[in-house]
C-alpha cells in the first residue's frame, strides 16, 4: 500500500480540539474552517476538496457524490462520527477513497445528556432560567413553574444497547422503573439494571419517560409517530438524544399541541440543522444543538482518534478505524 506524499493537504472542517491540531500540523500541511458559528455550506465543502488529500469532517458535514468528485486525487474522509451516515461511502468506495470513523466511545456523554433533557423539561428548568433573568421570582411555595416528579417514574427505553443501558444506570439513582423494547433481549442487562422486558405498545402506554435510544435505519425512521403519541400518557416527556428522524416530527407537534403528551426534550431533529418554528416557540420542549458528544474531554479523544486514523494513513499502514478496508487492499 503507498503512502500519502510527505507532506499531505488536509482540510479540517471546524474548529477542533488544540492538541489533534499540533498533531496533524506536524505531520501535514493543514487548513481549518474557523468559524465554528454554523455548519461549512456544501459550496465551501466542495472547494476545500478541490484543494486538499485528505478531508477531516464532523458530524453535519454532508460528504456526498459532488465533494467526492470534485479532486480525483482525494485520498481520504476522516469522520469524527460513529457512524458515518452522510457520507456517501459507497461512492467513496467507488473512487478509491479510504473513509475513517471513529469508535462507540460516547455512550456515557450521551446518557449524561439525555438525564438532563429529562431534569430539564419534567422540572421546567429552562423557563425558570428564563424567568429568573426577566426578574420574575415566583414564590417558592407558588404554582408557578411546577413540573412533574423524575423521581419513582417509569423509563421507557426504546432500545438498550450501550447508550440506553448508561440511561438506565442513571435512572436507577432516581429510583425509577425500568422498562426497555429493542429487537433483541438483554438477559444480563436485565439482571443488572432490573429492566423489564416489554411490547413497545405497552411500553408507550405505561412510560413516563419514552427514552429514544434506537438507530436510524429504513425500519425506525418515524417510528414514532401519530399512533405512538396516541399511546403515551397525557402527563408522559418523550426524550430523544438518537437520530431526528426515528420521530415524526410533523407528528410530535400536533402531539404537542393537542396536548397528547406533556413535553418533549430533543437533542437530535429530523432535518438537522433546521428545527421547525412549532418547536422553537414552546414552552414545554427543551431544545439542544446535538450536544450528546460535547464534552471537552471527549472531544479531545475523539479528534485525536481521527488523527491517528490520518496518521496511519499517511505512514501506509490501514488505519485502526477504517469504514472501507477493501479500498486499501486493493491499492
Amino acid at each position: 500500500m503507498a503512502a500519502v506524499s510527505s507532506k499531505p493537504r488536509i482540510f479540517v472542517s471546524q474548529p477542533i480540539a488544540q492538541g489533534a491540531l499540533d498533531r496533524l500540523r506536524a505531520m501535514a500541511d493543514v487548513k481549518i474552517n474557523a468559524d465554528s458559528s454554523k455548519i461549512i455550506s456544501k459550496a465551501k465543502l466542495i472547494a476545500a476538496a478541490k484543494k486538499c488529500d485528505i478531508l477531516f469532517t464532523l458530524l453535519h458535514d454532508t460528504v456526498d457524490r459532488a465533494v467526492l468528485k470534485a479532486n480525483p486525487k482525494l485520498k481520504a474522509v476522516a469522520s469524527m462520527t460513529i457512524t458515518p451516515d452522510r457520507i456517501d461511502v459507497a461512492e467513496a468506495t467507488r473512487r478509491g477513497i479510504v473513509v475513517t470513523n471513529i469508535p462507540p466511545i460516547v455512550a456515557e456523554s450521551v446518557a449524561d445528556l439525555h438525564i438532563g433533557l429529562m431534569l430539564a423539561v419534567a422540572r421546567r428548568m429552562v423557563e425558570g432560567d428564563r424567568s429568573v433573568r426577566a426578574s420574575r421570582f415566583p414564590g417558592s411555595q407558588s404554582n408557578h413553574l411546577a413540573g412533574a416528579w423524575v423521581y419513582g417514574k417509569t423509563l421507557g427505553l426504546v432500545s438498550a444497547g450501550r447508550i440506553g443501558q448508561a440511561t438506565a444506570r442513571r435512572a436507577r439513582g432516581f429510583n425509577m422503573r425500568i422498562v426497555y423494547w429493542g429487537p433483541r433481549r438483554k438477559p444480563d442487562a436485565e439482571r443488572e439494571l432490573g429492566m423489564e422486558y416489554v411490547p413497545l405498545d405497552r411500553l408507550l402506554a405505561e412510560a413516563d419517560f419514552v427514552s429514544l435510544h434506537q438507530p436510524l435505519n429504513a425500519e425506525t425512521r418515524h417510528m414514532i409517530s401519530d399512533r405512538e403519541f396516541a399511546l403515551m400518557k397525557p402527563s408522559a416527556f418523550i426524550i430523544n438524544t438518537a437520530r431526528g428522524a426515528v420521530i415524526d416530527e410533523a407528528a410530535l407537534v400536533r402531539a404537542l399541541k393537542k396536548k397528547r403528551i406533556a413535553g418533549a426534550g430533543l437533542d437530535v431533529f429530523e432535518n438537522e440543522p433546521k428545527v421547525p418554528a412549532a418547536l422553537r416557540k414552546m414552552k414545554n420542549v427543551v431544545l439542544t444543538p446535538h450536544l450528546g458528544s460535547a464534552v471537552l474531554e471527549l472531544r479531545n479523544v475523539m479528534a485525536n482518534i481521527v488523527v491517528d486514523n490520518i496518521q496511519a494513513l499517511i505512514e501506509g499502514r490501514v488505519p485502526p478505524n477504517c469504514v472501507n478496508p477493501q479500498v486499501l487492499t486493493k491499492s
